[in-house]
């Protein structure tokens, strides 16, 4: 235990009086001279009995007991970290503190729980606001899921009493949560390792820093003192209070007071201490700082990130009614953080590389991606810290609030870029496709206890289904009605914790007050609560509709829901767009949804809801025939949503494969990102089914041929190395060059050979414009030899952009000699060659590469127990194995698998691998030949027609 503990200054002269504590009590008055005085009218009691540690029965709740409930903490960390070591060997990964919580009672009781987990804990005593010691007669740690620290006391607490509760713990940094250390290179007079100390305490990680109540609805203001090595800085959630330096026990040391916080969940919580340096910019009353390695600030990488925000948060403010409450917020990037952001209330933390913009090197996808992420970031500033779930089973009114806001703030932001329609097929698409699969996941419907039990909830479900759930229910109600709930919940539930339901009573208040006439509550409760999502069948002859729910046939379907389902409704000569709610699962006649033979019907109208739609056969031809006429008449997400639809009602054989491939053809004619996108996608699984087949050979002519327009509209960008200004279009270009290169369109593959060719010939200018670096390298590589690969392997040894190293690695997997793939598998095994960080992703990339699919699979099979070493803890077994087994289609392949689960793991824990294999087996034997022969009949019409 460090004899440098620090408590407030009232209980620091209590424990002058304490002999035991006497030492203590010296230090803490020498920080205290040169720190404000706290306020904690409590003087310490005697120390408690020695912490008991016990693996009793499982407790029947494992929440907190509604006993207690805190309402400030005083909390002193001193983070030993050293920010720059010569040997490593002397870095010390303590961290030392005490606090005191000051508490309610709310009912009476005799004892206290608290979280607690991995630290070394003294409970110092427990006293009235009198200043009067409470008696502690045992302090016990559960040893269990509970992760509980019981203080029994001698005393009852009096209902509506305020108590102080101190503490003293150790803890070390370690892992990627709680408090935790990261190590970097730093460039000097040479190169030296520098580390940064920081936190991340979502979901119930801050007991692992200090013992705390730590649950979301249990907020309280926080008094956070850090005390770090001189030379360093420390932030936290607050602006700085008060600054000093101080020797203690012979070393120097700085004290950091911060100002309280408001009042805030735990897990939002947030401390660095670094030697980064930071961007400032002063955005009306709010301080804004952007920090970072002093050699990434220095190049400018941080400062697209920088120049934003305050554009983000302005636009939050409008939308959400509330001003941002902080007068700072600190943005920082830590080298490999485990997350891509944490939204912790003014000091939000993201991984490095994902705030990184490196002009001339990242895209214009990569950086947009980045604003993304700022935006959701920066979105939870009002949904999650504003307003917190009240427990973990909401955390999609965190997440999916965020999720949605963060496309819809984007693009209020540069109305031009196309933001909000792309959460279409980054999100929704996506979501569907893993629900599609099996993966059912309700909302609202679990209720997590365990820490393990609300990691899960971590999930694409909260963050992608929450956001798309919410869309739909903001294009029922329309934008306005939406933003007026919206406002009226944020202000009524600030600073505080709501349910799902508190938010459809506000959006029902704002409906009730308006045109709109939908019972919000009673229609979104069958999206919170049950699992997967429907499917819409229409007979536009009959008028009739029914609804099912949608999921793969080899999935038996556990469940009998029933959603209510905005649709929203065109016909075919008229751009009125109609709404209907269908409450049942039918089948019910509907006028709406009825239309002559000369008419088309479309539902789900710009893809607003999160369902699927069917139709009769001759309304689906007419909708067919339109597409190949004048598309435009279709809007173009409902134009991506026939694809999605089509291709996965082939996949259940509600519909034949040959409608979903006929959805493509009018590609032809269109060159707008999404519906382009969406194909490709299912397009891609095609190939991965049939690139070692017979099939391939007419479908890569029909790909050639169907690309071959959309590369055309691109080509004067192309050949020129540049792109055209809206964002869609640039997104579309790479779509347009990579299927263009990949079915090896000539003038395609001529571009990316000079291009790189180019490169080569002046090594320190490259010519390639970032956008299009992926393909034209792994082009270019595909079509040449040894030098081609090898000067691509110095140049990414040679680059100091991780931006620039992943496409290389990326690339390298592209070429087509055997040897040199399996020359490039053996380097995986070596970190000199190729960094821990970036193993799987070069496993998956040589897997991807038809060449190098079985070579992977070899030596996946061959290197097992190495290749388990190098797996980090952010990838696991599983995950590589899913993406070295994509093509994987085979009654071989399948028995291959089987073998290797047996053999390495004897639980099945590649079940999902094993479930999708089992599943394109199937598809496989039902399609494969009526593939075929529609790939074939396509590529015979000539030319200039697919």
């Amino acid at each position: 235990m460090s004899k440098s503990v620090y408590v407030s200054k009232a209980a620091a002269v209590a424990i002058v009086a304490v002999a035991a504590l006497a030492l203590v009590a010296v230090i803490g008055m020498v920080i205290f001279q040169h720190t404000r005085i706290h306020q904690c009218p409590s003087p310490l009691p005697p120390t408690a009995p020695p912490t008991e540690l016990i693996t009793p029965e499982p407790m029947p709740n494992l929440r907190l007991p509604e006993t207690l409930i805190p309402e400030s903490y005083e909390i002193y960390l001193q983070v030993h970290l050293h920010t720059e070591v010569n040997n490593s060997d002397n870095q010390d990964l303590r961290f030392t503190g005490n606090s005191t919580v000051k508490l309610k009672c709310l009912n009476a009781t005799n004892t206290i729980y608290i979280h607690s987990k991995a630290l070394n804990l003294t409970v110092l005593g427990v006293t009235d606001e009198n200043g009067k010691g409470v008696p502690v007669s045992r302090v016990r740690m559960w040893e269990d899921k509970t992760e509980f620290a019981e203080i029994e006391l001698a005393n009852t607490l009096r209902v509506g009493g305020i108590y102080y509760l101190s503490n003293e713990f150790q803890g070390e940094c370690n892992g990627s949560n709680g408090m935790f250390f990261r190590s970097y290179k730093e460039k000097k007079d040479k190169f030296t390792t520098a580390f940064v100390a920081a936190s991340q305490l979502e979901s119930t990680e801050a007991r692992k820093v200090f013992p705390c109540f730590d649950e979301p609805a249990m907020k309280a203001v926080f008094n956070i003192t850090i005390i770090h090595r001189r030379g360093s800085i420390a932030l936290s959630n607050m602006p700085q209070k008060d600054n000093v330096e101080m020797e203690i026990d012979g070393e120097e040391w700085v004290v950091t007071e911060f100002f309280p916080t408001v009042k805030m969940s735990t897990y939002l919580l947030a401390f660095t201490v670094s030697s980064f340096e930071s961007k400032e910019t002063n955005h009306g009353r709010i301080k804004l700082r952007t920090w970072s390695r002093p050699e990434v600030m220095a190049a400018g990488h941080m400062d697209y990130a920088h120049s934003i925000t305050g554009k983000l948060l302005d636009i939050f403010e409008e939308y959400c009614g509330v001003k941002y409450p902080l007068s700072k917020l600190d943005q920082i990037g830590i080298p490999e953080f485990p997350i891509f952001g944490m939204e912790n209330w003014g000091l939000i933390i993201y991984s490095e590389k994902y705030l990184m913009y490196e002009a001339g090197i990242s895209s214009t996808s990569e950086k947009y991606w980045t604003a993304i992420l700022i935006a959701h970031e920066l979105a939870h500033q009002w949904f999650g810290n504003l307003v917190t779930m009240r427990w973990w089973n909401d955390l999609w009114l965190n997440e999916g609030f965020a999720t949605y806001m963060s496309y819809l703030a984007m693009d209020r932001m540069e109305p031009d870029k196309d933001m909000k329609d792309l959460f279409i097929v980054w999100e929704t698409q996506m979501a569907m496709r893993v629900e599609y699969e099996g993966l059912f996941s309700g909302l609202t419907e679990d209720y997590p206890s365990t820490r393990n039990e609300i990691r899960t909830m971590y999930n694409i479900f909260t963050y992608s289904k929450g956001g798309a759930v919410l869309r739909m229910l903001a294009e029922t109600l329309t934008e306005s009605v939406f933003e007026k709930g919206v406002q009226s919940y944020l202000k009524a539930y600030q600073y505080n914790s709501a349910e799902t339901q508190d938010l459809w009573s506000h959006l029902q208040r704002a409906v009730d007050n308006s045109s709109v006439h939908i019972p919000v509550a009673e229609v979104m409760d069958t999206w919170m609560q049950q699992a997967g999502y429907p499917l819409i069948t229409i007979n536009t002859t009959s008028g009739e509709v029914s609804q099912e729910h949608f999921f793969l046939p080899e999935i038996p379907s556990q469940y009998n829901y029933t959603w209510q389902i905005p649709i929203k409704v065109m016909k075919s000569g008229s751009e009125e767009i109609k709404f209907d709610l269908i409450t049942v699962k039918g089948p019910v006649s509907k006028s709406v949804y009825q239309c002559n033979e000369n008419e088309w019907i479309l539902a789900n109208v710009n893809y607003t809801g999160y369902y699927r739609v069917n139709y009769n056969p001759e309304n689906w031809e007419k909708l067919l025939q339109q597409l190949e006429t004048d598309h435009q008449k279709i809007p173009t997400l409902s134009r991506a949503q026939l694809i999605d639809d089509a291709f996965k009602l082939a996949g259940i054989k509600y519909v034949n494969i040959t409608l979903a491939l006929r959805t493509t053809k009018y590609l032809l004619n269109d060159t707008e990102f999404i519906p382009w996108e969406t194909a490709m996608i299912h397009l891609h699984h095609l190939i991965l089914m049939f690139d070692r087949s017979e099939v391939y050979g007419p479908m890569k002519a029909y790909l050639s041929k169907l690309v071959g327009p959309l590369y055309d509209h691109f080509e004067s960008f192309t050949n020129k190395s540049s792109i055209p200004d809206r964002h869609t279009a640039q997104l579309n270009q790479v779509n347009a060059v990579t299927v263009a290169c990949a079915n090896i369109l000539p003038k395609c593959q001529k571009m990316a050979t000079n291009l790189f060719d180019l490169w080569r010939k002046d090594p320190t200018t490259n010519p390639i414009h970032p956008n299009l670096r992926p393909m034209v390298y792994c082009s270019a590589i595909g079509a040449g030899g040894e030098v081609e690969w090898d000067f691509a392997w110095k140049m990414l040894k040679m680059s100091s952009s991780d931006v620039e190293r992943e496409r290389l690695v990326e690339a390298l997997a592209c070429t087509k000699q055997v040897w040199i793939l399996n020359r490039y598998l053996e380097y995986t095994l070596d970190p000199d060659k190729i960094k821990p960080e970036l193993f799987s992703s070069t496993i998956r990339s040589i897997a991807n590469n038809v060449v190098g699919q079985y070579l992977t699979w070899n030596f996946v099979i061959s290197q097992w127990s190495n290749i388990t070493q190098m797996l980090s803890g952010t990838y696991s077994a599983e995950e590589l194995i899913s993406g070295v087994t994509l093509r994987f289609s085979t009654k071989y392949d399948l028995q291959q698998l089987k073998t290797f689960d047996e053999l390495h793991s004897g639980r099945g824990v590649f079940v999902e691998s094993l479930k999708r294999t089992q599943t394109n087996i199937n598809w496989m034997e039902e399609n494969k030949q009526t593939v075929l022969e529609w790939f074939q009949r396509e590529v015979s019409h000539g030319n200039n027609k697919v």
